[in-house]
């Protein structure tokens, strides 16, 4: 009777974390930040990097890794795929950033762009449809500290961009 309930116990265990194997989160962390010194947007979004390397590899067919050795092919990509997908429109005027670089962290992709010339924002407008070539589940966390005001939502393939007034 004792083992009965142990391999029991055992199956439920194993069955209960089996969930968490099955099930993948698709988000990612944007965030923007106005330093009014510099007249600058300074923006750090972080992807995971499989997420990132399947999108790249699928939307451009070319061998795309995070490797030391294919770094300058990489940024390439990185930066085509970001302007792509990534649109921000300040005082309603598109506005091209400049892809500074990226940094690899425990899995994650940490990509540094910026914005330069800024004087003010008044409005402020993003779209982000980075992964949802592949994910239709991806979200996107973004953070914004502009004008000394802190703002954050989520945006998904369904809602893709926000609108920021701060006039």
């Amino acid at each position: 009777m004792k083992l009965f309930k142990i391999i029991i116990s055992l199956f439920i265990i194993l069955s209960l974390s089996s969930f968490g194997v099955l099930h993948k989160y698709y988000v990612s962390n944007t965030q923007i930040d106005y330093v009014k010194e510099k007249k600058s947007v300074q923006i750090i979004t972080r992807l995971f990097i499989d997420d990132f390397e399947n999108v790249l590899k699928e939307r451009y067919g070319a061998h795309v890794t995070f490797d030391d050795a294919h770094v300058k092919t990489t940024d390439v990509y990185v930066e085509r795929y970001l302007g792509e997908k990534l649109k921000i429109h300040i005082n309603g005027k598109p506005q091209p950033f400049i892809f500074i670089g990226k940094a690899l962290d425990m899995g994650v992709a940490k990509c540094y762009l910026e914005i330069e010339d800024v004087n003010e924002i008044n409005t402020f407008k993003i779209t982000n449809q980075t992964l949802f070539d592949l994910f239709t589940e991806q979200q996107h966390i973004i953070k914004l500290d502009i004008n000394s005001k802190q703002k954050s939502f989520v945006l998904t393939k369904q809602n893709d961009n926000a609108v920021l007034n701060f006039n």
